[in-house]
This record gives structure tokens, sequence and C-alpha cells, in this order.
């Protein structure tokens, strides 16, 4: 009897002597789960309603149901391809330029498959509204003019060609990640990537009838105004979610965000106020989305005073740059996204090699990543991972754009500009009083 007994303890006694952590790898964490959950539906409440506000606010009346139309075929189009096989190639093993067809349909995945503490599922949502905001965000480089079909072929394809690549290369085990880049959040998948390839769409597609030469104003301060506001409370989700975890990461990232972006509002602000003698409810939303993009790629490695002074030179820079873009080169990037984003995501990526170092007093990193040790050859990384997204970026948009207007066109014709996208696009008006 002792015999036997002995025999059904010593199991039992040998587990409970192994490591904690044995089994952490396949254990889903109900906190870090229930934070990604959240997180999740508030990355996707940055795109609707949040973006879709904030950039039908700030077009003409006859096409602010176009703008909200456009995020929101978009956000359909993309989860559907990112199910389809955009996740797979993004996180796929594959090889150090794009991943395989593992995943494909979400083959292999149901509800006990788990990535790091969190379902796959869960994972793979989480980082699919992180897939619809970015072409989403492209909008507003071409916003007023672009026929509807051709942007929904423009926004399907370049998820495959651009957004998917790239983010194999910085988050599935690609290439940029390998060499240890620091993008914490998405300063090159997302706001790089959006920013350039709204300068090509612009560029491409000429100016809007009358640019710049006939004044342009938002219709609609109020709407904007909004959504910003939940842009930024989304922005919580967008960075604070990707530690992937309910820890201390994932709360200094909350509180780096928020600090960046009050800091960029407040600087813009008083730029315009010292300028032109006002600031302005635009200006003060615009240095606030700076600051967002521009903490974006650092906000996992950078402490508060960090992100103090990249909110100040987001406001700084990003207000030079629109001023440039517009002013000086007279390109009619609609809603200002290469400025902002773009030159936001530029600025963050290339601050996050300076930040991240434990060696500048209050200003020292949070949980510098393993890896390159100074501060000079993370900045090779940085810039490395800056210069290579921007020309892959502006070269397969070109050619995607290309493509497109010499098989269906690109632009709607000057009449059907004047008259507006709401009517000639979907026949139907954002305002009927």
């Amino acid at each position: 009897m002792k015999l036997s007994l002995i025999k059904c303890l010593l199991p039992l006694s040998a587990s409970l002597l192994m490591p904690i952590n044995a089994h952490a790898e396949t254990a889903v964490s109900g906190a870090d789960t229930a934070w990604i959950m959240a997180s999740t539906a508030l990355v996707l409440f940055m795109t609707l309603p949040g973006l879709a506000m904030f950039y039908a606010g700030l077009v003409r009346s006859r096409n602010v149901l176009s703008v909200l139309m456009q995020c929101f075929a978009i956000a359909g189009v993309v989860s559907i391809l990112w199910l389809v096989a955009g996740y797979s190639l993004a996180f796929g093993e594959g090889n150090s330029w794009i991943g395989d067809f593992s995943r494909v349909m979400l083959s292999g995945v149901d509800r006990d498959t788990v990535s790091g503490t969190i379902p796959e599922a869960l994972f793979m949502m989480f980082q699919m509204t992180f897939a619809i905001i970015t072409p989403a965000l492209i909008v507003g480089g071409f916003a007023e003019r672009m026929k509807f079909s051709a942007m929904l072929l423009f926004s399907a394809i370049w998820l495959m060609l651009v957004y998917v690549p790239v983010t194999h290369w910085v988050w599935g085990g690609g290439w940029l990640g390998e060499m240890g880049l620091y993008d914490f959040a998405g300063g090159t998948v997302v706001h790089i990537t959006a920013g350039v390839a709204a300068l090509v769409a612009a560029l491409v597609m000429g100016p809007r009838r009358g640019f710049p030469t006939t004044a342009m104003p938002p219709h609609n301060m109020t709407m904007t105004i909004a959504g910003a506001g939940m842009l930024w409370v989304g922005w919580f989700g967008f960075n604070g979610g990707s530690a992937l975890a309910a820890d201390g990461n994932a709360s200094m990232a909350i509180l780096v965000t928020h600090i960046s972006a009050a800091t960029g509002a407040m600087t813009w602000m008083a730029i315009e106020w010292i300028r032109f003698g006002k600031p302005s409810a635009l200006g003060v939303v615009t240095g606030m989305v700076a600051g967002l993009g521009t903490i974006t790629p650092a906000s996992g490695f950078v402490g508060p005073g960090g992100a103090l002074i990249i909110g100040l030179l987001a406001g700084i820079v990003c207000f030079s740059a629109t001023q440039y873009i517009k002013r000086v080169l007279k390109i009619d990037d609609s809603l200002d996204v290469f400025p902002v984003h773009g030159v936001g995501g530029i600025l963050g990526t290339i601050l996050v090699g300076v930040f991240s170092a434990t060696s500048l007093g209050i200003f020292s990193g949070y949980g510098f990543a393993d890896g390159i040790a100074t501060m000079g050859e993370q900045l090779k990384v940085q810039l490395t991972g800056v210069v290579t997204t921007i020309a892959f970026t502006a070269v397969v948009t070109w050619v995607i754009l290309k493509v497109i207007d010499a098989l269906i066109g690109l632009r709607v014709t000057d009449e059907e500009e004047l008259e507006g996208l709401d009517i000639v696009c979907h026949e139907e008006r954002g305002y009927d009083l």
C-alpha cells in the first residue's frame, strides 16, 4: 500500500519541483489576452470612426461622404485579404524577405493555438487593425480626386505588395528585424509606408483643380476635432498594445505616447500663435497627430523625458514640412499625410536610436533592447530601415499607380471633381438639409 502511494506521489512531487515558467511558453495569460482584445478594439476605433471623421471634416462638403466611404471600404477589403493570405505572408516563417503560406485562411489555427501569451487568432486580429489603418492613411494624399474603383484596387494591391513585405521585414522575422531595427509600433511599417505612398500618389495624380491658388479650407472642423480625439485615445491601444502584454512596458508606452501627443500639439499651437498671431484648432490637432506618429516607433524604448523632446521636435519639424511641401514644392498632398505621418515616422525611427540609449540622464531609455549596444551602431540600423522602406515603398507605389491608371484610370474628370465625389461615385450626399 505504501509503495503504491509513493508511486502515485512521485510524478506530483516532480512536477512541483519543476521551474515555475516551464510551461509559460504555451500558457495563455488572461490579463494579456484581455488587454490585447481591448487594444484591438481601440486600433480599429482609430480608423472607424476616428480617422474617417478626422479626414472627412478636412475635405470640402461635396466630398465628405466619399472619404467616409473609402475608410469603411478599405476596412472591409483589407480584413478579407489579411485573412486569405496577408497575415500568412507577413508573419509566416518564409525567409528574410517574405513569409510563407502556412497560415493561409488561418490554416492550423484554432481556439487553443497560442502566440506568446495570447491566442494566435487575437494576435492575427490585432495585426489586422494595423493593416487596415495604413492604407486608410494614404487616402489623405489623393482625397477629392481619385475614382472609388481605383482607390479600392490600389489599396488591395498596395497592401499585398508594400505593407505585407515591410511588415515581414520588421516584425515577421525578416532582415530588418534580424539587424536589430527598433520599431515598436509602426514607424517604418505604418507611418513611413503610408506617408511615402501618399506623396507618390499626390505626385502621380497631380493637384486638385484650383490648387494652390484657390482656398480649400476644411468644411467641418467640429468633425475633424472629434475624429482627432478618437485617434488620441485609440493610439493607446496602437502603441500600448504593441507590447503584446499587460505589463510595465505597455504602461510606459501609453505614458510616452500621451506626453509626445500633448507636446506636439502645444508646440504646433505655439508656432502658429507666434507666426500668424492666432492659434488654430486645425493646428493643434495636426500637431497632436504629428506627436503621436513620431513617438510610435520609439514608444516601447524611451522614457518620459525622451518623449517630451520627441514631441517637441515632431511639432517643429512636421510643421516646417507641411509649409515646405505645400508652399515651396506646391505638392497637393491634400491632407498632409507625408509631412505629418511620413516625416514623423522618419523622425521617430531615427530618434529612437538616440533616446533609447541608457546614458542620457533624465532622457534615459526604458527597456533598452538586447542587441546593438552603441548609439552609433543603432543609428546605422535605424537609417538603413528608413532608407530602404522609403525607396521600396516609393518605387512599388509608383508602379502600382501607373498600372492602375493604364487599366481603369485614376482620376475623375474635371467636371466630376467640381460636382463632388459624393454624387459622382456614390449618388448620395453627405448633407441634405
